[in-house]
C-alpha cells in the first residue's frame, strides 16, 4: 500500500486543521496539518490523566509543535526532527506545523472519537 500525502484520505478538515490517515498492518498513518494557536490541552480532558494515552512516532515536516509529557516536561519538535512520543503528552504549536505520525490502530482510535467528540461539544 503506498500514498502520497496528497492521495491519503481525508480524515478531517476543520477550518485549517487537515488530517489524512489509513490504517495498514494495525498501524494508524496520519499526515497532519495545525494552524498556529493550535493546542490539543483542552480536547484531551477526560482521557487518563487529561493526556493522550496513544504513543506516536513520526516526524515533522514543517513548521513546529511543543509536547509536554504527564511528569512535566517539555520538549519543542521541528521540521526534519523525527520523534517518538510516550503515551502521556499534550501538545501546541504557536507556528503551525505539518507532520506525519505512526500509531498503533487499536490504541489512537478511542483517542480519535474522543477528540471528536470533544470538537463538537466546544
Amino acid at each position: 500500500m503506498r500514498y502520497s500525502a496528497e492521495d491519503m484520505p481525508v480524515e478531517m478538515e476543520l477550518g485549517e486543521i487537515r488530517t489524512r490517515a489509513f490504517d495498514g498492518g494495525g498501524t494508524y498513518t496520519r499526515h497532519i496539518s495545525l494552524p498556529a494557536g493550535t493546542d490539543f490541552t483542552p480536547l484531551f480532558v477526560g482521557l487518563p490523566g487529561d493526556l493522550c494515552p496513544c504513543p506516536h512516532w513520526g516526524q515533522v515536516l514543517e513548521g513546529s509543535i511543543t509536547l509536554r509529557y504527564a511528569d512535566g516536561t517539555e520538549e519543542v519538535n521541528d521540521a526534519g526532527d523525527v520523534f517518538y512520543w510516550p503515551g502521556g503528552h499534550t501538545g501546541w504549536t504557536t507556528t503551525g506545523v505539518v507532520f506525519l505520525e505512526l500509531s498503533p490502530t487499536e490504541e489512537i482510535l478511542p483517542v480519535l472519537d474522543h477528540l471528536s467528540k470533544a470538537m463538537q461539544s466546544a
